[in-house]
């Protein structure tokens, strides 16, 4: 796609392609340095920093599989031979001594098997009466015993460099004695919300204001992937304390957003405040929602602060902030840039609308009654709309050229729900 011959801009005159805008974020950041040691309690959604090893075998023991006889035999069991039974093993308490041939003893779930011991009976194949143990039914050739280094060897990776700490990888850290970890530095976002017509939640609403939501939005969205907004301001359409919010937040921030003021209106400052200050890399994306977006830096060259400004718009806002801003945090931290996973999926009903620009429809997963993937759009797909966010599981990749879909139409969509461990 070329750029019109009459336009200064650096990128066609209806936008820059999400992924052409994608990579030139991506290709003008570099990880943050800086790290610091956390209690592992507290290193959830944290970045590692650096690779942790095992410093010892976990569980350190073989332990038995399920309740039952641990036995010491140098061939497989057969119904009906009986063995002594001399003694109990239990997590905590081990049997103290080595178990000698066509002994057995007592053994619970977890527990250590004594030396000597070859196997582990299943209770439900055998009878016992305090003092001695028989075997009722026929053997599998599975001991029922856990290795030593089931969970880890000693010296073996648990957790390498760059990986965003989930509950399983605490869990596992922890089965193997890890007490803390050193983390990668969150970077520090300074969130700048502009509009003279908002007013807080909660307050009285004069003639035309709405209630500011942007802000909201945006910090709990960076809180549920991990992020954290470091300082938030709103400020009214004022270029003067725009300028001066836009340097102060570069002082003292890593990455500054904004939300609103980027179009091309009368009290749009944002754009040319930023040129400004600093420059601006492109500006407008042939996206709906979301043309009105601008990435730049604030202060001179490569070392001024980047800067991301999103539309005004909630969700143009939102969806913008999951393609282009979650990306650059991610490489700011120094995790992998992962975008949001991908499947295809059938409409469950027919779609309306006028084609044009690529469009990110919010959507809610279903299953068919043939077990395949559908996509519900439900309501208004207007980008002012909040409520078209509220229990989207997908985002429908449209392409710019189709109009309305026939229900059936398969499309790829963006998975929204995030993943447990």
């Amino acid at each position: 796609m070329s750029t019109s011959a009459a336009s200064p801009e650096p990128y066609p005159r209806e936008g820059l392609p999400l992924e052409e805008a994608r990579r030139q974020v991506l290709a003008a950041l570099m990880p943050l340095a800086g790290s610091e040691r956390l209690p592992l309690q507290q290193a959830l959604g944290r970045v590692s920093a650096e690779p942790v090893l095992a410093t010892e075998a976990v569980p350190g023991f073989r332990a038995s599989i399920m309740d039952g006889y641990a036995l010491a035999a140098a061939s497989v069991p057969q119904v009906g031979h009986s063995w002594p039974l001399v003694g109990r093993s239990a997590p905590g308490a081990p049997y103290p001594r080595t178990l000698a041939e066509g002994e057995a003893i007592r053994i619970l779930t977890g527990a250590p098997l004594p030396e000597g011991a070859t196997r582990v009976l299943p209770q439900e194949l055998v009878a016992a009466d305090g003092e001695r143990l028989s075997l009722m039914r026929e053997v599998g050739p599975n001991p029922w015993i856990r290795a030593a280094d089931e969970e880890a060897a000693a010296g073996q990776e648990l957790l390498g460099a760059g990986v965003r700490l989930g509950p399983a990888d605490l869990g596992r850290l922890a089965s193997c004695g890890v007490a803390e970890l050193v983390v990668r530095r969150r970077p520090r976002v300074g969130l700048l919300i502009t509009g003279d017509e908002l007013v807080p939640a909660g307050s009285a609403r004069g003639p035309g204001q709405i209630w500011e939501s942007n802000g909201t939005l945006l910090v709990a969205l960076l809180e549920r992937l991990g992020l954290a907004v470091a300082e938030r301001r709103v400020v009214a359409d004022q270029p003067a304390a725009l300028r001066a919010a836009l340097l102060e937040l570069a002082a003292g921030c890593d990455l500054v957003v904004s939300t609103g003021g980027v179009s091309a209106g009368d009290s749009d400052w944002i754009r040319p405040l930023l040129a400004e200050l600093g420059s601006v890399a492109f500006w407008k994306l042939f996206l709906k929602p979301g043309r009105p977006f601008a990435f730049g830096r604030l202060g001179d060259g490569g070392a001024g602060t980047p800067f991301f400004g999103l539309p005004g718009n909630p969700v143009a806002a939102a969806i913008t902030a999951l393609q282009l801003l979650l990306p650059a945090l991610q490489l700011l931290e120094g995790a992998p840039v992962q975008p949001l996973p991908r499947l295809k999926v059938r409409l469950a009903a027919d779609l309306k609308r006028g084609s044009g620009r690529p469009e990110l429809a919010r959507a809610r997963l279903q299953v068919g009654p043939d077990g395949e993937l559908l996509a519900l759009v439900g309501g208004s797909q207007a980008s002012s709309r909040i409520g078209s966010l509220q229990g989207a599981d997908l985002l429908l990749e449209i392409p710019a050229e189709l109009g309305t879909l026939a229900a059936g139409t398969e499309l790829w969509a963006q998975l929204l729900r995030l993943p447990i461990f």
